[in-house]
């Protein structure tokens, strides 16, 4: 039986400003209307039927935004979240103590792009027989360029199940040893996607990486579960050793045998990899989001990403990705698109939120868009989703007037229950607690002005929470 799991922990931050921590890029619909999870939910799907229950390891913020991916398109996902970020080798771990122990883990990062999800599955179904015997399968992708983006794994002797030994893993090399491996032959890129019985992780953790597993183990027998969420004792998995399963296991075990997969593969680590998933024209120009609002003239091997209102035009530029969103604009050339981390940590020193969080952010309920803020007034665009409902609450320092927009609103105020529908409006003073429900079949939406003293969002009491929060 093989069973999917998928790392959802990766804060993508390579793709600054449209990637950022508090909606990374695994949650973006980067390809037409569906994220990558999105898609890697419907591949691994393939690979192991229609009624499997899919495994998401990701951090505890992310949870709803998993959720709402399986929502969309009819999965069944459960989620593991992880109290702190440490590395895959824990995420495998937590996943193989959780599974079944002769299930083979699928293991799949969430944000890749394969566009051949049947050659993908006869891979894995190819590859199996192997992972039951007790190797560890990775899968490697037949290079087409000399990518200094990627670590290579190099071929040994072929074996009887079709697969190879692996001869050594070659971290990502300098531009010229990447050259010389493409014209050697016989290496391979390495994609991270793994499978292996749950058994066959634990022992080899547990030859390898005893401290990490020591951790988890710890971590996973202090559990809570929560529906479909399973929480780890935080303290324990606080004390867990924080290491790529890489460095932990493969490079050191001895069963581990590579396969190949010769289909297409995209880490979309880069805004280099994005650009290279649109259809170039004939000078080499590129372009995605809103359609209509990426305009080239006069320029040369330039992408732009439109992911605003407004109209985005290259004029004599050569060699640039130029990524536009509401609230921050990168313009980059393309050798350097590889530092975008180094932009998000100078944003993040000076205490800027563009780093973190986008002007649109996703809530539980809904989502909300800051569109206007001064001094002592904010405006905001929420929208709530049929049968959600906020949190019942109250703000010391501000007042809010809430007017409907579309859909009807269930508002608590006071004592008072209200039912507003479009045009129609309601004032809550600050200090009272208020609610915002969606009774509806429709979406609801409302612009909130908010004004007073201070405006952050902390300035919030919670007394009842239907998703948990504190």
């Amino acid at each position: 039986m093989i069973h999917p799991v998928i790392l959802c922990g990766g804060s993508g931050t390579r793709l600054w400003p449209l990637s950022r921590k508090a909606f990374p890029k695994q949650f973006i619909p980067l390809l037409g209307d569906k994220s990558l999870l999105q898609l890697t939910l419907e591949r691994v799907r393939a690979v192991a039927g229609a009624d499997a229950t899919i495994t998401c390891v990701g951090a505890e913020e992310h949870r709803f935004l998993v959720a709402d991916v399986g929502a969309q398109c009819g999965i069944a996902v459960s989620q593991i979240l992880e109290p702190a970020a440490r590395n895959t080798a824990a995420a495998i771990a937590l996943a193989a103590l959780a599974a079944p122990g002769e299930s083979s883990l699928l293991i799949c990062p969430a944000d890749h792009h394969i566009p051949d999800s049947h050659a993908f599955a006869d891979a894995v179904r190819k590859a199996e027989p192997a992972a039951s015997a007790g190797e560890i399968i990775t899968f490697g992708i037949a290079p087409t360029f000399p990518s200094t983006a990627y670590g290579y794994i190099q071929r040994g002797t072929a074996n009887a199940r079709g697969g190879f030994s692996v001869a050594r893993f070659v971290e990502k090399p300098p531009a010229d040893r990447a050259l010389q491996m493409i014209a050697e032959g016989g290496y391979f890129w390495n994609a991270g996607i793994f499978l292996a019985r749950a058994n066959t992780w634990l022992q080899t953790l547990e030859q390898y990486a005893p401290d990490i597993l020591s951790s988890c183990r710890q971590a996973y027998a202090g559990r809570q579960h929560d529906g479909l969420f399973l929480r780890p004792d935080p303290q324990a998995f606080a004390e867990c050793r924080s290491e790529s399963i890489d460095y932990a296991v493969m490079e050191k075990a001895q069963n581990v045998t590579v396969f190949a997969f010769l289909g297409a593969w995209s880490d979309v680590g880069s805004w280099n990899a994005v650009a290279d998933l649109s259809v170039a024209d004939a000078e080499g120009n590129r372009a995605s989001g809103k359609a209509g609002q990426a305009h080239h003239l006069l320029s040369h091997r330039t992408y732009i990403h439109a992911g605003g209102a407004r109209p985005v035009v290259a004029l004599g530029a050569d060699d640039l990705m130029i990524v536009d969103t509401p609230d921050a604009l990168l313009v980059a050339g393309k050798d350097h698109v590889e530092s975008v981390k180094q932009v998000v940590a100078r944003l993040e020193s000076l205490d800027a939120e563009e780093a973190l969080h986008h002007r649109r952010v996703a809530r539980p309920w809904g989502w909300y868009d800051s569109v206007d803020a001064g001094e002592r007034h904010q405006v905001k665009r929420i929208t709530v989703k049929p049968g959600a409902a906020l949190s019942l609450q109250l703000h010391r320092h501000r007042a809010e007037h809430w007017v409907v927009v579309s859909g009807t609103a269930e508002v608590t105020n006071g004592d008072e229950v209200l039912t507003l529908g479009e045009n129609e409006s309601t004032y809550i003073p600050a200090g009272r607690k208020h609610r915002l429900a969606n009774p509806g079949k429709t979406m609801l939406e409302i612009v909130e002005v908010q004004s007073g003293t201070y405006l952050g969002e902390d300035d919030i009491v919670r007394f009842d929470d239907v998703y948990g929060r504190q």
